[in-house]
């Protein structure tokens, strides 16, 4: 390879590196495993009008309660299907199980998630409330059926 490629290959790399190590997108940074996992469909946190719901300043709204934090470990463990209403609109949708992520990375998503919304201090949830979710595993009509018994307390917008 000819070093004048050489030179701009490195100076690419060192780029990357910088460009990464500045925006704080590690491999496990809260943006990036939100990025990696969620954002593929609930992209910047606005979701996909119809079929994919907003969770941009929800996420702390629900997680402000045992029952809501409840609810959110359990949709990333279990999964949810079928049509739900979120600020008076309505989504049918499946979301995906992501039991495969660690415990640690499921909570690190979340609080990213609960600290980009309105509520001071942000309710966080730990990797201890997830395990807990995993370790009960229902079903995604369960999960559902959850979400409705909230939806009805007013404990979800």
């Amino acid at each position: 390879m000819p070093s004048c490629f050489r030179s701009l290959s490195l100076r690419f790399v060192v780029l990357c590196l910088a460009a990464t190590s500045l925006t704080g997108c590690s491999k496990k940074s809260p943006q990036r495993l939100y990025g990696m996992n969620c954002g593929i469909c609930h992209h910047s946190g606005d979701g996909m009008p119809g079929s994919v719901p907003p969770v941009r300043g929800r996420i702390d709204i629900i997680a402000s309660t045992p029952e809501g934090k409840r609810y959110l470990a359990d949709v990333l463990i279990n999964g949810l299907s079928g049509a739900i209403v979120v600020d008076g609109k309505s989504y049918d949708s499946y979301m995906p199980s992501f039991d495969r992520l660690k415990d640690e990375e499921i909570a690190t998503i979340l609080n990213w998630l609960s600290a980009r919304g309105d509520t001071k201090p942000a309710p966080t949830l730990t990797a201890a409330d997830i395990a807990e979710a995993r370790a009960r595993h229902i079903s995604t009509p369960k999960v559902s059926a959850e979400r409705a018994e909230l939806h009805k307390k007013s404990l979800i917008p």
